[in-house]
C-alpha cells in the first residue's frame, strides 16, 4: 500500500474497542463513535471465542463499510483475512512483521505497535508496516505498566518515516492537541471514547481537540 494511502484511511480518530461487550453493544458504541467522527476502528478482543469474534469482526467489518471508515483487527491476521477486514495491528509478540505483510499481500493495512522505539518503528517500514504507532503517552488505564515516550518522539518519527504514526494511551479531549502537535496523524483510543457517557459527543470532542493542532503531511 502506498504512503498517501495508507495516509488517507489512518488519519484523526483511530477507536479501538473495549473488551468484553456483547455483540449488540459492541455495534452500539461503535455506531456512536462512527456517527462522531472516526475514521477508523480496530477490533481488539483479548477473550473472545473464534466463532464469536469472527461473527463480530464481519459485524464490524459491514458497519465500518457503510460509514466509509476503516476496520484494523488486533492480533490475529487470520480472523483478518476471514472477515475481509481492512487490516491487522500487531503488538510485540503477535507476529513478525514481514511475515504478516507475506500472509496480508499488498493491499491490507499493516499496523506495528513500536511502543517508545523509533529503531522498531524504522525496522517496521522496512519489513512491510503501513503505519507505526507509540505510546502509551499518558497514564492508561488499559495497560498501566506501559512504558512513556516522550512526546518529541512523534516529531522525530513523523520526520524520519514516510508512513503515518498513530499515538496511543490515556488520550483525552485535553490532551490529543498536544499529540498533533508533535506529529501524530491519527490518535487511537479507548477508555476517553467507550467510557464516555455519550460516546458520538466524546468522538466529536477528541476530533475536535486533535484537529485544532493537526497539520496533514
Amino acid at each position: 500500500m502506498s504512503a498517501s494511502r495508507a495516509r488517507v484511511l489512518i488519519r484523526g480518530l483511530y477507536a479501538v474497542t473495549p473488551d468484553n461487550v456483547d455483540s449488540a453493544r459492541l455495534i452500539e458504541l461503535t455506531t456512536a463513535a462512527l456517527g462522531g467522527g472516526a475514521h477508523v476502528v480496530q477490533y481488539r478482543n483479548k477473550s473472545g471465542d473464534s466463532a464469536a469474534m469472527l461473527a463480530q469482526t464481519r459485524a464490524l467489518k459491514t458497519l465500518c463499510a457503510a460509514h466509509g471508515a476503516t476496520l484494523i483487527v488486533n492480533d490475529h491476521v487470520d480472523l483478518a483475512l476471514a472477515a475481509d477486514a481492512d487490516g491487522v495491528h500487531l503488538g510485540k509478540d503477535d507476529g513478525s512483521c514481514a511475515e504478516a505483510r507475506e500472509m496480508l499481500g499488498p493491499d491490507k493495512i499493516l499496523g506495528i505497535s513500536c511502543y517508545d522505539s523509533l529503531d522498531a518503528a524504522r525496522a517496521a517500514a522496512v519489513s512491510g508496516a503501513d503505519y507505526v504507532a507509540f505510546g502509551s503517552f499518558f497514564p492508561s488505564r488499559v495497560k498501566p505498566g506501559a512504558v512513556r515516550p516522550p512526546l518529541d518522539l512523534l516529531t522525530r518519527a513523523k520526520a524520519e518515516l514516510d508512513v503515518p504514526i498513530v499515538a496511543i494511551g490515556g488520550i483525552t479531549a485535553a490532551n490529543a492537541d498536544r499529540l498533533a502537535g508533535a506529529g501524530a496523524d491519527a490518535v487511537a483510543v479507548i477508555t476517553a471514547l467507550f467510557d464516555a457517557n455519550d460516546v458520538r459527543a466524546a468522538a466529536k470532542e477528541l476530533i475536535a481537540s486533535f484537529e485544532s493542532r493537526h497539520e496533514p503531511k
